[in-house]
């Protein structure tokens, strides 16, 4: 998909459409001149020998107007954007494919799971009320069991966007244990917040009461931290003038929002982002690929149903990589439990199907690896675990 060509296009469009309405303007700006001047001529003409004066000017104005020839330059103009948009559709008629059904794979889903992905989904994202409308047509009521932890959530979340952390504050609490077991300091960073809102609001005394009651246990294994808040007691009152002004940083907020969400989510079993919204991104990633592999197999007359592997790569960002895989990079075949990544004495890699066949089945017989001069025995390669 050619999305710089497509940028380009829509470029010069923009820019033939900017260039038409400034020129319409200027016309306009200086057709309104003309008619101007003129009835200011009329006006100072004298009565007795107005309507000999009146026809000049007319005349005279009638023959500007026409030097100016606003139609043919609106015309020069309107052309020349128009051009530019009969082509924009074209390019993107080539750019795009309408039928992206061709690279549908008939795949026999478990439909309950499906609609328990959607249904979490909706919960997720806090659309409760679509949630719940597509489990009662979808006859899904066991959908429902992650409606009150994300509903939970949400109110959690809203909560902190009106620089409310108490309902954080006690989720944190009651799940003391389960954070530390993940290793996340969540609850200082949850105090850390609330103790400088006490500071600003409450003056330095209640600061004081809060760090003692709630950073104190903290202290043993966060003490440069605890240290930092205690040293901006001294600049109560003036705090965002003081060298601990970062403190009151509006990201610390939404940062804040984003870990909680994590670990909600962590400890929910669930993961941060909705598997849906995962899915379809990488699918939309992947798409171009898939079509253009379509096109290939439609004109070779292949059988896209049939296909137990892709012939070529998909390529997707790291963000939608969750496990290591290795495709060999002479066969273009990802490893298997038998078809094995293989170390070379040399250092590179290929799976075991490609060094049965570079070695033509022999495992005595020495072999060029095809990627450096270096030669290799099948009897030597390592299998590598991943």
């Amino acid at each position: 998909m050619e999305l710089n060509t497509i940028k380009d296009a829509f470029d010069r469009v923009t820019k033939k459409q900017k260039l038409s309405s400034s020129k319409s303007q200027e016309l306009i700006e200086q057709l309104g001149q003309e008619i101007e001047q003129a009835l200011l001529e009329i006006k100072s003409v004298n009565d007795t020998t107005s309507q000999y004066d009146h026809k000049l000017i007319f005349t005279e104005l009638a023959t500007k107007l026409n030097d100016i020839a606003p139609l043919s330059q609106v015309e020069s103009t309107q052309k020349e954007l128009n051009i530019a948009l009969s082509r924009y559709p074209k390019i993107l008629e080539k750019s795009f494919n309408p039928d992206i059904s061709k690279a549908y794979r008939n795949v026999d889903f478990d439909t309950h799971t499906v609609n328990q992905i959607i249904a979490s989904h909706f919960y997720q994202e806090g659309l409760f009320d679509i949630g719940d409308c597509f489990i009662d047509e979808a006859h899904e009521t066991d959908a429902a069991v992650m409606r009150t932890p994300f509903l939970e959530m949400s109110k959690i979340l809203e909560a902190m966007k009106y620089r409310n952390l108490e309902p954080a504050l006690n989720w944190a609490a009651t799940n003391h244990d389960k954070l530390i077991q993940c290793g996340s300091d969540l609850e200082l960073k949850l105090h850390r917040l609330q103790f400088v809102e006490v500071l600003q609001k409450r003056g330095r005394d209640e600061a004081l009461n809060y760090a003692r009651t709630f950073l104190a246990p903290f202290a043993s294994n966060h003490m440069a931290e605890v240290q930092k808040l205690m040293t901006s007691l001294l600049w109560a009152g003036k705090l965002e003038s003081s060298p601990y002004s970062e403190l009151l940083s509006a990201t610390h907020w939404s940062k804040l929002a984003e870990e909680l969400t994590l670990q909600f989510c962590n400890i929910l079993g669930q993961s941060y982002e909705s598997p849906l919204s995962v899915t379809i991104a990488a699918g939309v990633q992947g798409l171009p690929t898939l079509l253009k592999l379509m096109n290939v197999m439609t004109v070779k007359k292949q059988e896209w149903q049939s296909m137990k592997q892709l012939p070529v790569p998909v390529d997707l960002d790291r963000e939608f990589q969750f496990h290591s895989v290795f495709v060999c990079p002479v066969s273009r075949e990802q490893a298997s439990e038998e078809n094995p990544p293989m170390l070379l004495s040399c250092g590179h890699v290929l799976c075991k199907q490609s060094i049965t066949k570079l070695s033509k089945n022999n495992s005595t017989r020495p072999f060029k690896c095809p990627y450096c001069p270096s030669e290799a025995e099948v009897g030597k390669c390592k299998q590598l675990y991943l």
